[in-house]
């Protein structure tokens, strides 16, 4: 059942997807935090002089570990960076910073897609479990209404990948903006390496979303193929 061709039909392009996202957000960000930002600035500079800028004066910085590990908390109203774009002064640092600040200024305008995917997140953390429970549950039961619950259950994590997509792609957007106001952004080959860090970001949220729709493609053949 779960390695079946099917299960190979629809997954398998999804992992090379992934894998090749993976790879290509790598290849870019390590080439773009090797060119150092035109101010000299590091990203935890850079950022406190965006939020100035901006206007965003309720949000509150901290630095954390990991690699990438950079978002921005609505709840708590903290951007938190990660050690490599905090004390970085690099192209990409600026752009991920930036990019972050661009959820942060979402969140202080109500932005409705951000609220709305923030809404979801309780229903998508459960029925990313209970639903391919559910959906094998009813395969193994024999009793496939339990499994379409599953999967209309499970359909959140594709909704919540669709909607995702714009306020990545937004929050992007204003990163240009507010780099450029601010003044942190100024040369031709700076701008061109903020525009390939965010579209490489921009990318594994399409991806993403795609390989939602992969598997829940997958488990709509399983459910059909009991059927007939």
């Amino acid at each position: 059942m779960f390695f079946s061709f099917n299960y190979w039909l629809f997954m398998l392009p999804a992992m090379i997807l992934m894998f090749a996202t993976q790879w290509y957000v790598n290849s870019t960000y390590k080439k773009w935090n090797k060119v150092k930002n035109y101010r000299g600035v590091s990203g935890m500079e850079a950022v406190q002089q965006m939020i100035r800028s901006a206007g965003l004066y309720d949000i509150s910085v901290e630095e954390v570990g990991g690699k990438l590990s950079d978002h921005y908390d609505p709840r708590k109203k903290v951007l938190r960076l990660s050690s490599g774009v905090s004390q970085g002064n690099s192209v990409a640092s600026l752009a991920i910073a930036a990019h972050e600040l661009g959820h942060a200024q979402q969140d202080q305008e109500e932005y409705l897609p951000l609220k709305l995917r923030a809404a979801m997140v309780p229903m998508v953390n459960i029925g990313s479990y209970l639903g391919w429970i559910l959906i094998f549950a009813g395969l193994l039961l024999n009793f496939l209404n339990l499994s379409y619950l599953g999967l209309l259950i499970f359909a959140g994590g594709a909704a919540f990948a669709l909607l995702t997509l714009p306020v990545e792609l937004n929050a992007s957007s204003r990163a240009r903006k507010i780099l450029t106001d601010s003044g942190l952004a100024v040369d031709d080959e700076e701008l061109r390496g903020v525009g390939s860090v965010l579209n490489a970001a921009a990318l594994t949220y399409v991806a993403g979303l795609i390989t939602a729709i992969l598997q829940l493609l997958y488990y709509a053949s399983l459910i059909s193929g009991r059927r007939r």
